[in-house]
Order: structure tokens, then sequence, then C-alpha cells
């Protein structure tokens, strides 16, 4: 299997969430399980030796794969929510969307000083989303390693929110 069969799974819905965006739905990556676990291997294969001590993902279609590469390397899993989800004390960011605002949480004890964090999520765009999580986990004091994605709009210039943090995705349109 390759990545292109990956890419080739992703579909085009026009016109959503608004008139005038492609979206690019991911839900074939998920319905057909050797596709699945082609996506999550290449999540798997870039940080299996890399000495991460969590995984931090975005809610919610981050939560699908970075539960799995959690669970793979053998280290906790961090969720970063939607406001009003998380049920103990938190740190919360609000953020500037394309066609809004919106605020994002994580509990005030999700990982420790130092810790080794890889942020997952299915898609950068226009990079809000990735960077208010990247300024939540350096609340904690914790080394954020790299942002990944399984897809990247690299016409959208998501990269350039994320300031330092390195950003990686296998699938780019």
């Amino acid at each position: 299997m390759s990545i292109d069969q990956v890419k080739v799974a992703i579909r085009d819905v026009a016109d959503f969430p608004k008139p005038g965006i492609v979206f690019k739905d991911i839900t074939p990556v998920l319905q057909d399980a050797s596709v699945f676990r082609m996506a999550n291997d290449l999540f798997y294969e870039r940080y299996r030796n890399q000495g991460i001590d969590k995984v931090a993902g975005i809610d919610a279609r981050g939560f699908i794969f970075g539960s799995v590469l959690a669970d793979r390397l053998g280290c906790g899993f961090i969720p970063i929510r939607k406001k009003g989800k998380l049920p103990f004390d938190a740190h919360e960011v609000s953020y500037d969307l394309e066609y809004g605002s919106a605020t994002l949480e994580l509990h005030v004890d999700a990982t420790g000083h130092g810790d080794r964090v890889v942020v997952i999520d299915d898609l950068l765009a226009t990079g809000g989303t990735a960077a208010a999580t990247v300024e939540l986990l350096n609340k904690l004091e914790c080394n954020v390693m790299e942002v990944a994605f399984l897809v990247e709009l690299a016409f959208l210039g998501g990269r350039e929110k994320l300031g330092d943090v390195a950003a990686w995705a296998p699938v780019v349109y």
C-alpha cells in the first residue's frame, strides 16, 4: 500500500461547510481498514524512535489518529478540547477561524515540564487551531516536538502560524 492510496481515499465535498469551500473528507480513509492502518502506520513510523512522552490530539478527528499513535508508542494521550468539554481545571486559548472564532482547552495537569509532545490532527488548513494548541501546550512548559497532520492544504499557508514548531503531513494539496 502507498500514500497514494490514502490520498485517493480522501473525498472532496464541494460547498461544505459553506459555499466556495471544498472540504477534504477523511471518512473513507477511516472506513477502509487497510487504508486506515496505512494512515496510522505513517504516523507511527515517523515518531516511533523519537522518545515521545505524550501525544496531543485536537478535537475531534485528531483524537482518532492521536489515540492510536499514543497506544502504539506506549505513551499517554492528551485531548485538546473545545471550550466547555473538560471536567477539571483547564487552560484555554481563543483564536480566529476562517469563518468565526473558537476556544480550545487543556487540563492544567495534562503533561509535565519538559515532556516531549507531538500534536496530531487530521488536516492543516489556515493553522489557527494548531497554533492555539501549541500555545496551550507551551503553558505547561512541555516540548512540542512537531505538529502532524494526515493532510495539508499548503495553498492556505497554515505552517506560517506555527512559528518555530515544525509541521509534517504526508498528503499535501
